[in-house]
């Protein structure tokens, strides 16, 4: 009898073993998906007197990604992008000026701004973040 209802949750065990390794692969998969698939953004840059301009270009690991630099950028400044997986979009633009600045930057998904900020002054690191839309 002993050996009847050890079996019986052996089997029982086996099974919920084999669908919860289902699940985990599962899962698994949808992450893999997630950190191979690609998005693009459109970063966009306005104001007066910016310095230079950092952003998420595409290049590094999703969470360490490489930062691209632009000195001096012409005005109004725009940039399309392709990012990958969870990796953020994220520009700052950067402006010291004595007399000055101002700044916007906007990050473009799909025709819809994911993010908008502004800011003017003396010193100002306006800058904007967006989450992947992918993790979304």
């Amino acid at each position: 009898m002993n050996r009847t209802i050890r079996a019986a949750v052996c089997s029982v065990a086996v099974t919920g073993l084999a669908f919860g390794l289902s699940s985990c692969s599962e899962a698994v998969d949808q992450v893999d998906k997630a950190v191979d698939e690609t998005y693009e953004v459109t970063y966009e840059v306005t104001g007066k007197n910016i310095d230079s301009i950092e952003f998420h270009g595409g290049g590094g690991k999703a969470m360490e990604p490489k930062i691209e630099s632009v000195s001096k950028p012409e005005l109004p400044w725009k940039k399309t992008v392709t990012l990958r997986g969870i990796m953020p979009a994220a520009v700052m633009p950067v402006a010291v000026d004595p007399e000055g600045s101002q700044v916007t930057c906007r990050i473009i998904h799909k025709g819809k701004v994911l993010e908008e900020q502004s800011s003017d002054g003396l010193v100002t690191a306006g800058g904007c973040t967006a989450e992947s839309p992918i993790t979304g």
